[in-house]
């Protein structure tokens, strides 16, 4: 009786210690292992904000890194190679959303697949009895089962050109804090009085891109972001992090309330 007690109590524990504590012990014994240098000299290229972040948010950012790496697994997809500079890149825009945040937010993504260029995706919409098919054309898209998937040439151009006016990665990785609180609809999970603001003065700014777009107006943003709140919380992002300075002249309640949930101020590259 007693070595069965002993048994179901050791049971116990190490399923406590499997459900609770093992994810945060896992993560500090990779956080212990040195930063290898020749992944800071990919960053310095791929990822050029690298360069201008302040010590603490730089060391915060490999950190995240490290940790990206070691739990999300990457597929290449029509027979392209992954290798560090792809998953570094990818792994350095990703966790830049989350610098300042914590690196749970990404504890739902488990894979990227990557594929050499844009792809083609077969399309199946239902409209009661009618039934459509259509071939797109995609550079990336975001799964809430946790998959992100990219086109490589796009992720290149984001890197390359930071001043640019898309980041595919920024993008869909935006989609994935999206889906924190478990759908892809512009806002994610906040509370109180920081909900509120969101929604006020995101809903006036989405309306405002949709009325410029049919008054044949030329917005302030990509047109794109007007299709659905989820593609404009998306597009949004990749304003803040590439055009942080105009974006804030533009639309300086947008700013504010993206530093906020970011608690970023990219223009500064200070903690919000």
């Amino acid at each position: 009786m007693l070595i069965y007690t002993l048994c179901m109590l050791a049971i116990i524990g190490f399923s406590v210690f499997y459900l609770f504590f093992y994810r945060g012990w896992r993560r500090e014994r990779q956080l212990q292992r040195p930063f290898p240098k020749y992944w800071r000299e990919i960053l310095q290229s791929r990822v050029p904000v690298y360069n201008r972040l302040p010590t603490d948010l730089r060391q915060q950012l490999e950190q995240h890194i490290q940790l990206f790496l070691a739990e999300k697994s990457f597929y290449g997809c029509d027979g392209f190679e992954v290798d560090d500079t792809v998953r570094l890149t990818i792994a350095g825009h990703a966790c830049l959303l989350i610098v300042a945040r914590s690196f749970s937010d990404f504890d739902e993504i488990s894979s990227i697949l990557v594929y050499p260029d844009a792809y083609h995706v077969r399309n199946v919409e239902s409209d009661g009895i009618v039934v459509s098919e259509s071939n797109q054309i995609r550079s990336g898209e975001a799964s809430s089962h946790g998959q992100v998937v990219l086109a490589w040439t796009q992720c290149e151009q984001g890197a390359v050109n930071p001043a640019g006016q898309h980041n595919v990665i920024l993008h869909e990785f935006a989609h994935q804090l999206d889906y924190l609180d478990g759908t892809a609809d512009g806002a994610p999970p906040l509370s109180g009085e920081q909900a509120r603001h969101w929604q006020q003065t995101m809903t006036r700014a989405y309306e405002h891109l949709r009325h410029s777009l049919r008054h044949h107006r030329k917005p302030w943003l990509d047109p794109y972001g007007a299709t659905e709140p989820a593609e404009f919380f998306a597009v949004l992002t990749e304003a803040f992090f590439q055009h942080p300075r105009h974006l804030k002249e533009e639309q300086p309640e947008v700013y504010e309330v993206l530093c906020g949930f970011y608690r970023l101020d990219p223009a500064t590259l200070t903690k919000a």
